[in-house]
């Protein structure tokens, strides 16, 4: 019997609930249980593909070629469940499938309304595809109250009273702030939000508060009384040092305990075993050193940007038992100054991806400097573009090297995919194609060179990775590249799409068409991510 756990937030956005779901899915996970997370956002976009990172950050990427919202990435990185494409919907998507119904007479000329027709399609979503798990954990995107969310919000009020209690629970989480010229938390923001939930019809049967510290017994009895909830399932959710805390902060106050109570199943004789996390705090905490990474991009504005690449980081840093610095560099400012004055101080040098023009040629010029100064270099979707651009100008002699991405080039080394293979299928874009849905999106193989680099540190031959791009290497110039000292050293399997470069010269130099930040966790570390920072703390035995 599959149960569900909707999880909604209120007071204000940005309080957590990605992480508060990922860790209630570890937790559910350390006690045996199977589980799935889902995100319902409540934003008119059909997906989060054409919204600019600085706006909604990174774009996270499934196997099966979904473009979806970061907080998938939680999921994965915190339960190591792969993320699909019914894992995330968005009231766009909804309305679409909506509308073509109409339009095709699936209504039977009904009149299309929010209720039933909206409701039914998002609780069919909420249902679908669920398999064997014990639990499927439903996060409401938004905040109670915004407009965009009620119909989410109704549709899942109305599962609730069809699944009923011994099938279904609902969480939210909420702020309690601490006011620090009264010296006091602050309980009623969290009774406003409670109540604007019971006003569709929701009762929380948990209530998650996020504050800077522990919410002392008082408080927690006030929120209960108010919010018409047991003082129990008042969980405490202080700040912590690193968010892998987080499944251990809940469960020391409760939180899997209660639940596993509001579903009538048995506690397990004996501890649970939490040493995964507690092993990861440790290294975390007390790691044996440290390497700083310049991060050379375009999106340093938000963080969030580049999430799943921060983790990935980390990941490398855990796994070598050294603590992670990243330096992050708008790519601009060596557009107009000497990258030695950034760059000169760090054991490693990484470009991520990114779009469009702006900031390219600062990107190159970080390549450059980790090219002749011998930094460890990182190149990620367009980072190895950038990379095989520098490395056709500066080593092959190509002086009109540069990507069609720009504009018309005279050497066009990266240039715009329009065929490729995905199975046994073939796919085609064209340049004047909408922007949504229309890149190389999901999981690919990849054939390794048997002697290379990336041979080693896989330890394997053919690998799977997923990618999110519309320019892709020319392959019609590996010859000249390999002539100057450019190793492709990762292709598609037909020979025909280069995944990844390499300077076997170079102490390590790695550029990859594909996103491996994407399938990192913190307890199963990436592999190129853990060579990288290897790299980097040899580099600082070095210097």
């Amino acid at each position: 019997m599959t149960r569900f756990v909707f999880i909604t937030g209120g007071v204000v956005s940005s309080l957590g609930k990605g992480l508060a779901s990922a860790s209630l899915g570890a937790l559910l996970q350390a006690r045996g249980y199977r589980v799935r997370l889902r995100k319902l956002d409540p934003y008119l976009n059909v997906d989060p593909g054409t919204m600019s990172p600085t706006q909604h950050g990174e774009v996270y990427v499934t196997d099966d070629g979904a473009e979806t919202d970061l907080d998938l990435g939680h999921y994965e990185r915190f339960t190591g469940v792969s993320a699909r494409r019914t894992d995330n919907v968005t009231t766009g998507r909804i309305y679409t499938n909506v509308i073509e119904k109409e339009r095709r007479g699936d209504y039977l000329g009904a009149t299309v309304q929010v209720i039933p027709h909206v409701t039914d399609a998002i609780k069919e979503f909420a249902l679908s595809n669920v398999d064997d798990e014990d639990f499927v954990l439903c996060e409401i995107g938004g905040t109670v109250g915004d407009i965009e969310s009620l119909p989410f919000l109704e549709a899942i009020r109305q599962l609730g009273n069809e699944l009923g209690r011994e099938r279904s629970m609902f969480l939210h989480l909420t702020l309690v702030p601490y006011l620090k010229s009264a010296g006091e938390l602050k309980t009623k923001p969290t009774q406003h939000s409670v109540k604007e939930l019971q006003s569709v019809g929701i009762q929380p049967d948990m209530i998650l508060c996020r504050c800077e510290q522990d919410i002392p017994a008082g408080e927690r009895r006030k929120i209960a009384l108010f919010c018409n909830v047991p003082v129990d399932n008042v969980i405490s959710a202080p700040d912590v040092s690193t968010i892998y805390e987080v499944p251990i902060c809940y469960h020391d106050r409760g939180m899997d305990q209660q639940m596993i109570k509001h579903f009538g199943l048995e506690e397990p004789e004996g501890d649970l075993d939490l040493s995964r996390w507690t092993h990861i705090i440790d290294s975390v905490k007390n790691p044996e050193g440290e390497v700083t990474i310049a991060v050379v991009g375009k999106y340093t504005d938000l963080l969030d940007s580049y999430k799943s690449l921060a983790e990935a980081l980390d990941h490398g840093g855990i796994a070598n038992n050294v603590r992670v610095n990243m330096n992050w560099i708008d790519s601009e400012i060596f557009e107009s100054e000497d990258a030695v004055h950034h760059l000169s101080d760090v054991e490693g040098i990484l470009v991520p991806g990114g779009f469009g023009e702006r900031g390219a040629e600062g990107k190159i010029a970080a390549v450059k400097f980790a090219r002749e100064h011998n930094v460890p270099y990182f190149g990620i979707c367009f980072g190895m573009q950038m990379a095989v651009i520098e490395a056709a100008r500066s080593l092959a002699g190509i002086e009109g090297a540069g990507s069609t991405e720009f504009g018309a080039c005279t050497d066009p080394i990266v240039g715009l995919m329009t065929e490729w293979t995905r199975g046994n299928e073939v796919e085609r874009r064209a340049s004047g194609d909408n922007l949504g849905g229309t890149m190389r999106l999901g999981a690919y193989d990849c054939t390794l060179a048997d002697d290379s680099l990336v041979r080693q540190i896989y330890g394997e031959t053919n690998i799977s990775e997923r990618h999110r791009h519309r320019y892709e290497v020319n392959i019609n110039y590996r010859d000249q590249l390999e002539a100057a000292g450019v190793r492709f050293s990762g292709l598609s399997p037909d020979g025909i799409l280069p995944e990844i470069i390499e300077l076997p010269d170079h102490p390590w130099y790695v550029g990859v068409q594909f996103h491996p930040e994407l399938k990192s966790k913190p307890f199963d570390p990436h592999p190129l991510f853990t060579s990288f920072i290897r790299a980097a703390m040899d580099r600082s035995r070095l210097v």
